[in-house]
């Protein structure tokens, strides 16, 4: 798993920054939704981008936004879910043996 994360590194932090902005821009835009009483981002779409590799994104557009931060669902889920993709990669760059 080692040589597979360091091999493709550039391609997977490139994917987790691309979701991350998504996730991001999602925030940002479901929140001016909310203001201008618009059609809203579906919650479960913040939730599959952020398990897609935008947890991060999410984490940071939910606090800089202000949005859907009296949701516990969000308020612990999306840093859950980041706390776990960076456990996983740690143990992936950790563990030893074969891939």
């Amino acid at each position: 798993m080692r040589e597979f994360l360091l091999r493709f590194w550039p391609w997977i932090g490139g994917w987790a920054g691309i979701m991350s902005l998504l996730d991001f821009c999602l925030m940002g835009f479901d929140k001016r939704r909310a203001r201008r009483d618009g059609w809203r981002v579906r919650e479960r779409t913040f939730f599959i981008v952020a398990l897609l590799g935008g947890a991060l994104g999410g984490v940071i557009g939910m606090f800089f936004f202000r949005h859907k931060t009296r949701h516990w669902y969000f308020r612990y889920g999306l840093p859950a879910i980041l706390i776990l993709q960076l456990v996983l990669v740690a143990w992936g760059l950790l563990s030893g043996g074969a891939s």
